[in-house]
């Protein structure tokens, strides 16, 4: 469990990116962290493995606080996912893979076979383990990302908007490989993006952040939609717009669901059919 207690994050030049937050993350489950841009999503995310810490407050991991663990041990025990892969451009697939665990000092053989297993978890073929960064596709670079945030077998998973860079067709296949890896892994995911129908996919628990990590609401995606808190919640996830706007529509075959613009979003089903 990773929690926050009463968190502020103020930079040197008075900006303040947090304002006392908290916040209960549960173990083995996806929790996505959705708001503009300003919001403080991201330093909160970093903040979890020392990229960042907080001016006051504290996050504790496991009822222990992270400033009581030194910043680079930390950052090894806890896999990270940027959106670009972060990948290291002048090493191949397999050595960026197996990079957290040559660190740790795993036998180069040994590293290399569990970096090979690993790409066959994310979806890649092992042929590409020789390649460099540059002659992968953007998605097969973020899977390859996936794939060394794992290496360690870490409980925790930050992901950094990681499917911001690539096109909707790869983002949508990528979110399904998310979804399967965390219904295989069950790892602690934190999950960062500004897409708020990226967050209702993948979040069993979504935060919806204001300004400075002011937290509008936190809930299923189920609640959120159902319940929203606030108008501006309403308005962000677009309760009265688009395809979570639905109204039923009859026609020779039975009811069918459509959205603001008459688009057939789905077949109304009647309990027992």
């Amino acid at each position: 469990m990773i929690e926050f207690r009463s968190v502020t994050k103020t930079y040197p030049d008075g900006t303040t990116a947090v304002a006392d937050f908290d916040l209960v993350i549960p173990p083995h489950r996806t929790t996505v962290l959705v708001g503009s841009s300003g919001s403080g999503k991201t330093t909160l995310l970093r903040m979890i493995n020392r990229m960042v810490d907080p001016t006051s407050g504290t996050i504790e991991i496991d009822g222990r606080s992270v400033l009581d663990k030194d910043p680079v041990r930390l950052r090894r025990s806890i896999g990270y996912v940027l959106q670009n892969g972060g990948l290291l451009p002048h090493h191949r697939v397999v050595d960026n893979v197996a990079t957290v665990l040559r660190l740790e000092g795993t036998p180069k053989g040994e590293a290399r076979a569990r970096a090979l297993e690993l790409l066959d978890t994310v979806g890649l073929d092992r042929g590409l383990a020789e390649r460099y960064p540059s002659q992968l596709s953007g998605g097969q670079q973020q899977r390859v990302g996936v794939a060394r945030a794992l290496a360690a077998d870490p409980n925790i998973l930050l992901m950094d908007e990681p499917f911001g860079a690539v096109d909707p067709i790869v983002r949508a296949e990528l979110q399904t490989e998310t979804l399967r890896l965390q219904q295989e892994l069950h790892k602690t995911v934190v999950f960062v993006t500004h897409d708020v129908d990226e967050a209702f996919l993948l979040g069993d628990q979504v935060v919806i952040l204001e300004t400075a990590a002011q937290v509008a609401q936190i809930g299923s995606p189920s609640e959120i939609i159902e319940n929203p808190a606030s108008d501006f919640v309403a308005s962000f996830i677009g309760i009265e717009r688009g395809t979570r706007a639905l109204r039923p529509k009859p026609t020779d075959r039975g009811t069918v669901l459509v959205d603001t613009a008459g688009r057939t979003q789905g077949v109304l089903v009647e309990d027992g059919a």
